[in-house]
């Protein structure tokens, strides 16, 4: 059976425009890489865990804010190693902040083979983009997560205001 990971598609308005939350991986592999290595906070779902649980508590560890809600669903996601990611999604409070990132940590050998281990965050940071943008940060295989949001927001996903 394929794993199974769930996330939160986080976004906001600026100027009438979305915005969503990407997190760039940590570590040394992922150090230097920025074109297609972002993602949406998400993570594995435990054994008997409710899935949106999941994601909540899987954003919370890799950005250090739990988000109230309310979360609208947005779908179920095979990606090229067939995990499947299941996506909410959740308009930003006040509380998410870019500039301020409380990650989990996890443990590496590093340099390979080098029998010393290092502890690196899990998300290394955050950051706010409008969809032209993250559509080339996010990874490949989450590209249909801001496509889905882009057509269930929208004009483009642009907020109607008076």
């Amino acid at each position: 059976m394929p794993k199974r990971s769930a996330g939160l598609l986080i976004f906001r308005y600026a100027d009438g425009e979305p915005e969503v939350l990407l997190v760039h991986p940590g570590g040394p592999f992922w150090k230097n890489k920025d074109e297609a290595a972002w993602s949406i906070p998400k993570g594995l779902v435990e054994k008997g865990e409710d899935e949106l649980s999941a994601a909540i508590r899987e954003t919370a560890e890799e950005i250090g804010n739990t988000l109230d809600g309310p979360f609208e669903w947005l779908g179920e996601y095979r990606q090229p190693g067939g995990k499947q990611v299941l996506v909410w999604t959740v308009e930003a409070n006040p509380a998410v902040d870019q500039g301020h990132v409380a990650s989990n940590m996890f443990s590496l050998e590093w340099p390979p083979h080098s029998g010393r281990f290092q502890e690196f965050p899990e998300v290394d940071r955050a950051e706010w983009f409008r969809f032209d943008k993250a559509d080339r940060k996010i990874l490949k295989g989450q590209a249909p997560i801001l496509a889905d949001f882009a057509k269930r927001s929208g004009n483009g996903g642009r907020r109607n205001e008076r």
